[in-house]
């Protein structure tokens, strides 16, 4: 028998009761993970909050809680006069904080006097954080991946996007995370999510799956750029079965030309993060490679990494991490455009029932 909850208090499992999922934490607790679709109503912004248990550690907890209370109060009020005023009376907001207890409890209370049918979630964001490591645990074994390989350059994760544009199922790790998940990943004014935020995001990725079909992922390493994947996804993606794209050197240099277009206008970035390969490529090969950038001779740049560097990686990579690498599937192309790649997921598609 469930316990019954406290009037005004929900659990993780009601989000879809709710019409607003209110998040009011500090800013800074907000940007490192939050319940998707929240948005942010602070009650102590991050100095306020320090501010406060500062108080609360070296004055008094009746310090503190004067001040604290005078803080959420100023700010709650904000939040309503800057948010709320145009709700009705039959609006239900979700509110959370770190444990479910005092900031939420605080603004929630204040909004259930006004009217509204306002709860917290109990635990707070503990509770979903909990939720959240235990669903990336089971959730992956039961998703049917179709695991997609290829050399740099391959064009994998623009044939994700076209397979999702045919209405495959698609798992895009290199978007959610933010990198294309290279020594040249870090995409221009784009940082990468924090490790929570990243789980949460693959949370409900494969939430949303149907798990009574196939799901198309490319095959990544244990991390991309500085986010790590969960062992139970990592495990299911290297045990999944497999297709190869196998593309001609010339297409996959054309490729990366245009993929890799905002690194090849920043010559000086480029340069920084081809220096990040010192100790794998010898002096020589490395001030060649500069060489070539000072000249803008890309597609011999490009030609060289791979040939050099990423293919011989790759291969090393893939037939020691990937089960099914040596018995995948085999797709050949010389073109890796648009409208090679669409071509492509078409026949994908109809072969991968």
């Amino acid at each position: 028998m469930s316990e019954k909850l406290p009037k005004g208090v929900a659990t993780v499992a009601q989000l879809a009761e709710f019409d607003t999922l209110i998040d009011a934490r500090a800013p800074s607790e907000f940007a490192e993970d939050h319940l998707p679709g929240a948005i942010s109503m602070p009650v102590l912004n991050d100095e306020e909050r320090a501010r406060v248990g500062t108080l609360y550690k070296q004055v008094s907890v009746f310090e503190a809680k004067k001040v604290g209370a005078a803080l959420v109060a100023k700010n709650v009020a904000r939040h309503i006069e800057q948010h709320m005023l145009d709700k009705p009376k039959s609006w239900r907001p979700l509110l959370y904080c770190w444990r479910g207890g005092q900031r939420s409890g605080a603004f929630s209370h204040i909004l259930r006097e006004i009217g509204w049918n306002a709860h917290r979630i109990q635990g707070g964001y503990k509770v979903w954080r909990r939720h959240v490591v235990e669903q990336l645990t089971l959730l992956p074994p039961q998703v049917k991946f179709r695991v997609v390989t290829g050399a740099t350059g391959s064009g994998k994760s623009r044939l994700l996007e076209a397979l999702a544009a045919r209405g495959g199922q698609v798992l895009h790790l290199e978007e959610l995370a933010a990198h294309k998940g290279s020594v040249l990943g870090n995409l221009p004014g784009q940082p990468q999510p924090a490790q929570k935020g990243f789980e949460s995001q693959l949370f409900a990725a494969l939430s949303a799956l149907d798990l009574t079909q196939p799901v198309f992922v490319e095959a990544e390493s244990r991390k991309i750029g500085r986010l790590q994947l969960p062992d139970a996804l990592l495990d299911a993606i290297r045990r999944a079965p497999g297709l190869r794209i196998e593309a001609s050197l010339p297409a996959r240099v054309e490729f990366l030309l245009r993929d890799y277009d905002y690194a090849i206008a920043d010559p000086a970035w480029l340069v920084e993060r081809l220096d990040q390969l010192k100790g794998l490529q010898s002096n020589e090969t490395l001030e060649r490679w500069r060489s070539l950038i000072a000249e803008r001779n890309f597609p011999a740049l490009v030609e060289e990494l791979l040939t050099l560097h990423y293919d011989p990686l790759y291969q090393r990579s893939q037939t020691s991490n990937f089960n099914s690498y040596a018995d995948s599937v085999r797709y050949t192309t010389d073109q890796l455009d648009a409208a090679a790649l669409d071509q492509l997921a078409a026949e994908i598609l109809a072969t991968s029932a």
